[in-house]
């Protein structure tokens, strides 16, 4: 249950990255609302952390909701903000997933 909320928190940080991004693009009222988005989300990824650090060990949970966050906001900045996927881009984010999921396998919860 600890890993699922953990890839939810993960998946929340993307969220608040993505309202980081789309909040610069803007202004008046419609920035102001990105934020809000970035404030709810940054505090729900943030508590769903907590909450898996409690059987989690910690190095672990904190390396994988990052390396999700990571994966998750560069694939946004492609696909969303039109960042380039050249091919070293997508060679480390690829590593990058390939060492979440080892720290996945070799974690003893």
């Amino acid at each position: 249950m600890n890993w699922i909320l953990l890839v939810i928190a993960g998946l929340f940080e993307v969220g608040f990255a993505t309202c980081l991004g789309k909040a610069k693009e803007t202004s008046g009222i419609t920035s102001t609302l990105w934020m809000v988005g970035f404030f709810i989300a940054l505090s729900i990824s943030m508590t769903l952390l907590y909450k898996a650090s409690q059987t989690l060990p910690i190095g672990t949970a904190y390396a994988v909701w990052t390396g999700i966050g990571a994966v998750g906001t560069v694939l946004v900045g492609i696909f969303v903000f039109k960042e380039p996927a050249t091919f070293w881009r997508l060679f480390f984010l690829f590593t990058l997933i390939s060492s979440i999921i080892g720290l996945k396998f070799v974690s003893a919860h």
